[in-house]
């Protein structure tokens, strides 16, 4: 697999170059205070790691929508401990004779970045809220709800009206049974009725009942009825 040549960019280039000098002004300004050793060299690391973490915080905090007023506190210390370094190392301080103050300064800043560093990671993030669903959401479903309802009622057909008798309907009698409704019965299929019939009478001597009929022709009860009175 061939591996991408590597593109310098001029932003990372400049990265490099001013992290290498405010590391060297931090590395200078903690030796001149004292600090000799690998602890002139441990100062940088400090400031930049405080000056990283707070940056970090802070994106995390403003995406959750909390508060970064802490994060913000911790990033302008560890800037202005850069950015002081690097103001003092540029002739305005004397680094063979450093103040009192100063010296009291660099030796206090392990502990202020302990503090620092330990505040930022052991914070609890608040975790973001739920969209909450107010009345003037649930509105809008329930005036929709309400005219669906308005055209489903629009939509229903009306209910035909029954037409008026002409005349009073002769009541049935105990022993009058009704009459079979009238069913249109296509001439074929009362032929081929009529042949089963015959065939019926033939093997059992007996004309055909309805319901022999409705099982052989396979029909409903009202249209086996109207074919049996036709075939009698």
């Amino acid at each position: 697999m061939k591996r991408s040549p590597i593109r310098m960019d001029a932003v990372l280039v400049q990265a490099v170059i001013a992290g290498a000098l405010s590391f060297a002004h931090l590395h200078d300004l903690a030796a001149a205070a004292g600090q000799t050793g690998w602890k002139a060299w441990a100062y940088p690391v400090s400031v930049d790691l405080l000056l990283v973490a707070a940056w970090h915080r802070l994106r995390t905090l403003r995406a959750a929508g909390a508060s970064a007023r802490s994060a913000w506190t911790w990033f302008a210390v560890a800037l202005a401990a850069s950015l002081g370094a690097n103001v003092a190392t540029a002739g305005l301080l004397d680094l063979g004779d450093v103040p009192g103050w100063l010296r009291i300064l660099v030796a206090g800043w392990p502990a202020l970045a302990f503090l620092g560093g330990t505040l930022l990671v052991h914070t609890p993030t608040p975790a973001t809220d739920p969209p909450t669903t107010t009345t003037d959401d649930a509105e809008p479903a329930a005036v929709e709800a309400v005219i669906d309802r308005d055209d489903a009622a629009s939509l229903e057909p009306e209910p035909v009206a029954a037409p008026a008798l002409t005349a009073a309907e002769p009541e049935l009698t105990p022993t009058q049974a009704p009459a079979p409704p009238a069913v249109a019965v296509p001439p074929a299929l009362v032929t081929h009725a009529r042949k089963l019939a015959d065939e019926h009478h033939a093997r059992t001597g007996s004309p055909i009942d309805a319901d022999t009929l409705r099982a052989r022709l396979g029909v409903p009860p009202v249209m086996a009825d109207a074919i049996a009175a036709q075939l009698a």
